[in-house]
């Protein structure tokens, strides 16, 4: 069972990876984690947001077996405390799919990939740069697997 992090591009803020390489470093105690982060997509200049995102889809969906369970970390996605993120994480977990949450692009996500995730995750109603949700979400990763091997970390 694994746990990988998709995304388009590479993070180009230096504290944001270095925040990223800390999470993903924690969370190899506790399963296999990895990012993967696909290329950008060229000349993009002349297409359509909805144009960028149906490609970007087809990049992460190539990246996607027909066996994962993909999570979108997606604003219209379910929220959860850091409790029941855990509680869910470990229902997944228990299924034994690999999992893939995926970050899209700077526009989101098409249709084409709404249509196969298995879920959809929002970690606030506020939007957040999709370099900094990497960063963001695997903290509250490992947040929820101190929760769940009752480490002290998280604070209720």
């Amino acid at each position: 069972m694994r746990i990988t992090l998709l995304t388009i591009g590479k993070t180009d803020i230096g504290w944001v990876a270095e925040g990223l390489e800390m999470y993903a470093s924690r969370l190899s105690h506790y399963v296999p984690f990895a990012v993967r982060e696909l290329p950008e997509l060229k000349g993009v200049g002349a297409m359509s947001p909805a144009q960028i995102k149906a490609k970007e889809g087809e990049c992460l969906l190539k990246a996607v077996k027909p066996s994962d369970c993909l999570v979108l970390l997606d604003e219209h996605g379910a929220e959860y405390s850091s409790l029941e993120f855990a509680a869910r994480l470990q229902k997944r977990l228990s299924a034994g799919r690999d999992l893939v949450f995926a970050v899209g692009g700077a526009y989101g996500f098409g249709p084409a990939m709404y249509e196969r995730a298995d879920s959809k995750l929002s970690l606030s109603k506020m939007t957040c740069s999709h370099q900094l949700v990497r960063t963001v979400f695997a903290e509250q990763l490992y947040r929820a697997f101190t929760i769940l091997r009752g480490e002290p970390y998280h604070n209720e």
